[in-house]
Parts: structure tokens; C-alpha cells; sequence
């Protein structure tokens, strides 16, 4: 026994040491121990592959793609963009707010697709508000490990420790059984963050032209757009109602361009792609760019019997979800050159318009419609997104030279979004209640976002993070290891041989400092696979409940703030936030202890031991 014991403690040192310097990744360490560890003889291979089966990786794969249901109808994106017009250039506000929608939003879905969703706010939050990125990106961070503390499903480490509570013979938690762990400590740590910000990075970085995507606005400001966008709304006394674009040929007689049409339905307001046979309806703005400047709008108004609507200035970037941009190259084997612009029906070919043309470094901001094209010249389309996603697809005609930033923001299915919403909220009543089990519930959730069209196929199998399911996997192996050995035993005597005779609050202080410096060196998942059984042994020795010390186990797993390898939510911040690992221990040490000490006095309160 002593001897399979010491195989099994040796390979785990070896997996230990080989997520410390992350050679080879996480996921492929997990295979090696899967596919090593039934050769000692201590596991069965069919029990080193028993983790794909349990329902709690079914359950995580399954919450990927619920929050792949967030983001792609834009429910994650609106509430970013609620946080910026509520608050302003208030640091403080920002930070609370962030920290509080972060952790709402990680408590249904995944806390690292939160972060990867949030990053791109923040970091435009922060240079609207020339706010450093790094005051705001460990905040981010922080807030999402404590949505791990708010709901049952906010993290795999809670499914976890869980699991292995069902496995044992006891009931597991409910849903909500750790949220009122979470919502003091998140208060907490709100209030620490406050605080402990002042060790960030203050100097506010300026992102260079040359080394990031240009935005719309950077075209604007280069094509001289921003003086050329008109918006007039179809009367009901116009000529052009219920006539086709083909039959009015506007931009041949009048040299209007009609980039979008607004229209207003009872299913609210949605932005057309103008084609030859779109009919005009009363009501309809038409985004017309003047590309001559000689157009005389004003004879155009009149004539057709039209209402002028006030300019924004910002040449229809303010409906960037519907309506993108591009630059092409014209290389020489494009067919368009030597054609002019108007003569290669770009919106009936390529569903754009040319609405910009630069020859060098000079934007030619003349009339567009008769210019002939030459070889190398560089042309601005505007668009709906998914026709500037199919020009790469012929690069012989026009290679695409850059896509804005804008375009990583667009929400695939946004008016699904209530969809979302309703389906979120049945499956969290269907876990609060308990009609059915919460693998199943999720699973309820899924085909909901897949019938009401929130997901595809392809988006849901991208949004599960293989990594982290196969992580998990390897990992369980271990768990029956080193009970079947005597490890666990042997790792809870010593603990309790560590505290001696020590209060109940030292116990659970102990098992939380062992479970938090084992995050130092591995994810905070493995972590919870390797201490649950340990828990779960020194309540069986001292003769107690052992809800309290899952729990504290469960806490601790996600009070992975000391290093950015202790959960992929730091490893993903520290780039942006410019930090250095000196930096997570100098706000995460302090943190876990501040955390450690409010979860050691609230677990024995709220479950008696």
C-alpha cells in the first residue's frame, strides 16, 4: 500500500510541477496522468476515463454554451454598455459597478468567458475615461473568481466539490447554497479593491496607430466622411413610396448613394441592406453618402418630397452592429480595374458601396461615381458585415487590407437577446426548484437557445472550453488514487495532527490555507479535485457535518487571486493590464487572507459544524 501510495504522490508531484511551468499545457498533462496511472495498477483505465462520463462535465460544457448564448445576442455586451452610461468617469463608481456586473453575470456563466468578454470594455471604458487599463483589469478579474462564489454552477470547482459530496452519500448543495458566502465576501472584496488599487498601474498607456486595428472613426476622420452623411425620412406624399431602388436609380439621376435603410416594424426598428429591388416604405431613413460634391441635397429634399433628419457626425458608426467597413486593395488581377465605380456594380455584386478611394497616401476626396480604377488603389467599403466577411473569399479580385475593430463587437443574434434572457431564466428555475437535475436543466437551456436561434451548432461546440473539460478529467483520476492508497486519510490526519487540539475555526483555516497555496502551483479546478476527498476525510475524523468543510474548500479553490497561472481568468488580464506576477501577489495575498478570515468566521455560523 505504502508503495503504490508513494507512485501515486510521485506522478502527482510530477503534474504539479509540470502546471507550474505550464510544459507541456494543462489539458495535455491531464492525458499523460490518465494514460499513466492505470499502468501502476491502482486504477482500471475504464476508472481513468470514469470522468467523462460524470454529469458535472456534462453540466460545465453545458454552461459554455449558455454563455455563448449571452454573448452572441449581445445581453453580456448591452450590460457593458449600461456600465459606461451609469458610470461616467467616476473611478470608484466604475469599479464597484464593474465589479458587481461581473460577478452577476459569472454566476450563470462561465467566469472566464466573462472576462473575455468584459476586457474589450473595460479597456474602452478606460481610454474614454483616461483611466491606466491596469486599475481596472484586476478588478475584473477579482470579480469574476467571487461569481464562482455566488451560485452553485458560477465555477467548476463548486460542481466539484459537489460531486464528490453525491459520492460519498450525502446530499449536495442546492443552487444557492454558497451565496450567502458570496455576497459578503464579494462586498469585501469590492471594498479591498477600493482600496488596494493604488499598487496598480497608474500611467495611462496610448495604444499607437501602428499597433492596433483602426476603428471606424479612423476612417472617417481620413476619408473625410463625417460632412458627407445625410438621413432623410420617405414622407407619405413621396414619389418614391413603394418604388424599387432599381426603378428610381437615384445615384444615376440625383448622385445619391443609399448605403442603409432604417425601418420601422411592429417588431421594432432594423437596419435593411439596399438592394435593386428594395421597395421604399413611408417612414423609411435612407443613410445617403454624397459622394459628389456637387449633389445639391437640398434640390433632392424637394424634389422627392423628403424630410432632412439632424446629422450625428458620425457617418452611421452609431448602428456599427449592422453596418461595417473595410479597405481593399485592387491587385492585378481584379476585373475592376480600369472600370469606374458606378460601372462595377459593387452593391449589386458585392451587396457595398465605394464610399472612400485612396491612391498613395492620399484619400481622393473628389467625386467617386465616374472615377476610373487603377492597380493598387486602396478603396473604402461600407456595408453589412456579413458581405464584408465574404470578400475574402476572392482574393484575386480585391485583397482586404484591414477590418475595424468594430467588427470583434458585433453581436451575431441580437435581436434574440430576450430569447436569451427567458431561457437563462428558466433554467435557473428549473435548478432553484429541483423539478429536475441541474445537468439536465442546463441541458434544457441549451436546446431552448438552440430553438429559439440564440445558438448554432458550430458557435455551441466552439464555446466549450475543451481545455478545462479535459483538465478536469485527468485530474478525478487522482482523486480515487489516492483514496483507494490511503492518501487522503493520510493528508487529513496530518492536517489535523498539524492544528492539534485546535478550535474548529483553526481546522477550517488550515484546510483553506492548503487549499489556496496548492492554487499557487495549479488551476484552482485540480485544486478542488485534490482537496474535496481531503475535507470530506477530516469531517469523518472529527465526527462532523461535512457541509462546512466542502464548503470552505469550495471558497478557497476560487480565491485564486495569488498568481496569474492560478486560474485562466488572471492569466487572461495580465496582458492588458500590462502586470507583472509580482503584481498578484502584492493585491492577492492580502485578499485570500482578508477572504480566508470572513469565510472562516461565516461558514461555521451559517453551517454548524
Amino acid at each position: 500500500m505504502l508503495s503504490d501510495l508513494a507512485v501515486t504522490l510521485l506522478l502527482l508531484a510530477a503534474a504539479v510541477v509540470m502546471f507550474a511551468f505550464n510544459k507541456p499545457r494543462m489539458d495535455a498533462v491531464a492525458l499523460i496522468m490518465i494514460v499513466v496511472l492505470p499502468f501502476t495498477g491502482i486504477i482500471s483505465m475504464n476508472e481513468a476515463l470514469a470522468g467523462f462520463s460524470d454529469p458535472n462535465i456534462i453540466l460545465i460544457a453545458a454552461l459554455f454554451v449558455i454563455g455563448e448564448g449571452l454573448v452572441r445576442t449581445g445581453v453580456a455586451q448591452r450590460l457593458g454598455d449600461w456600465l459606461c452610461s451609469r458610470a461616467g468617469r467616476n473611478e470608484t463608481r466604475l469599479l464597484c459597478l464593474l465589479m458587481l456586473l461581473v460577478a452577476a453575470v459569472g454566476s450563470v456563466m462561465s467566469s472566464t468567458g466573462v472576462v473575455a468578454i468584459f476586457i474589450p470594455v473595460v479597456l474602452r471604458i478606460a481610454q474614454s475615461a483616461s483611466i491606466a487599463p491596469g486599475r481596472l483589469m484586476m478588478p475584473l478579474s477579482v470579480a469574476a473568481l467571487f461569481s464562482g462564489m455566488m451560485t452553485l454552477v458560477g465555477t467548476a470547482p463548486n460542481l466539484v466539490v459537489n460531486s464528490e459530496l453525491v459520492r460519498h452519500g450525502f446530499e449536495g448543495f442546492q443552487f444557492f447554497s454558497i451565496t450567502p458566502f458570496g455576497v459578503p465576501l464579494l462586498i469585501v472584496g469590492i471594498a479591498y479593491m477600493v482600496f488596494a488599487r493604488r499598487w496598480l498601474v497608474t500611467s495611462v498607456q496610448e495604444r499607437k496607430s501602428d499597433q492596433r486595428r483602426p476603428r471606424l472613426a479612423d476612417w472617417i476622420e481620413e476619408y473625410g466622411l463625417a460632412e458627407r452623411e445625410t438621413r432623410l425620412r420617405v414622407t407619405p406624399h413621396s414619389p418614391l413610396v413603394a418604388k424599387t431602388l432599381e426603378e428610381l436609380n437615384l445615384r444615376g439621376t440625383s448622385g445619391v448613394n443609399i448605403v442603409a435603410i432604417e425601418r420601422h416594424s411592429r417588431m421594432g426598428t432594423h437596419i435593411m441592406r439596399p438592394t435593386a429591388l428594395t421597395a421604399l416604405h413611408v417612414g423609411d431613413v435612407l443613410y445617403l453618402d454624397l459622394a459628389s460634391p456637387s449633389v445639391d441635397i437640398t434640390s433632392v429634399v424637394k424634389r422627392f418630397q423628403l424630410e432632412r433628419l439632424p446629422l450625428t457626425g458620425m457617418y452611421f458608426s452609431d448602428h456599427s452592429q449592422e453596418i461595417g467597413m473595410a479597405e481593399v486593395m485592387l491587385p492585378p488581377t481584379s476585373t475592376l480595374i480600369g472600370k469606374t465605380v458606378v460601372g462595377s456594380r459593387f452593391r449589386t455584386e458585392y451587396e457595398l458601396n465605394v464610399v472612400g478611394l485612396r491612391r498613395g497616401t492620399t484619400a481622393h476626396k473628389e467625386s467617386l461615381l465616374d472615377e476610373k480604377l487603377k492597380l493598387g488603389d486602396t478603396l473604402l467599403l461600407i456595408g453589412p458585415w456579413k458581405a464584408i466577411r465574404r470578400l475574402q473569399a476572392d482574393p484575386k479580385t480585391m485583397i482586404v487590407l484591414s477590418l475595424p475593430e468594430e467588427l470583434d463587437e458585433v453581436i451575431p443574434a441580437a435581436p434574440r437577446a430576450p430569447h436569451a434572457v427567458f431561457s437563462i431564466l428558466v433554467v435557473v428555475a428549473l435548478m432553484v426548484s429541483g423539478v429536475v437535475p441541474n445537468v439536465q436543466a442546463a441541458l434544457i437551456g441549451c436546446l431552448l437557445l438552440g430553438l429559439l436561434r440564440c445558438v448554432d451548432f458550430n458557435s455551441a461546440y466552439r464555446s466549450i472550453h475543451w481545455q478545462s473539460l479535459v483538465l478536469i478529467v485527468g485530474m478525478l483520476p487522482f482523486s480515487i488514487a489516492l483514496q483507494r492508497t490511503g492518501g487522503v486519510d493520510l493528508a487529513a490526519s496530518a492536517l489535523l495532527g498539524v492544528v492539534g487540539d485546535a478550535s474548529s475555526h483553526a481546522i477550517l483555516a488550515g484546510l483553506f490555507t492548503v487549499t489556496a497555496l496548492f492554487g499557487l502551483f495549479i488551476s484552482n479546478t485540480a485544486t478542488a479535485v485534490l482537496m474535496a476527498p481531503v475535507a470530506l476525510a477530516v469531517a469523518k475524523e472529527l465526527g462532523a457535518s461535512p457541509y462546512p468543510f466542502a464548503m470552505i474548500v469550495a471558497l478557497a479553490a476560487s480565491t485564486a487571486f495569488m498568481t496569474p497561472v492560478s486560474s485562466p481568468v488572471n492569466t487572461l488580464v495580465l496582458g492588458p493590464g500590462n502586470y507583472s506576477f509580482v503584481d498578484f501577489l502584492r493585491v492577492g495575498v492580502p485578499l485570500a487572507i482578508l477572504v480566508m478570515a470572513v469565510s472562516v468566521i461565516l461558514v461555521p455560523l451559517l453551517l454548524p459544524l
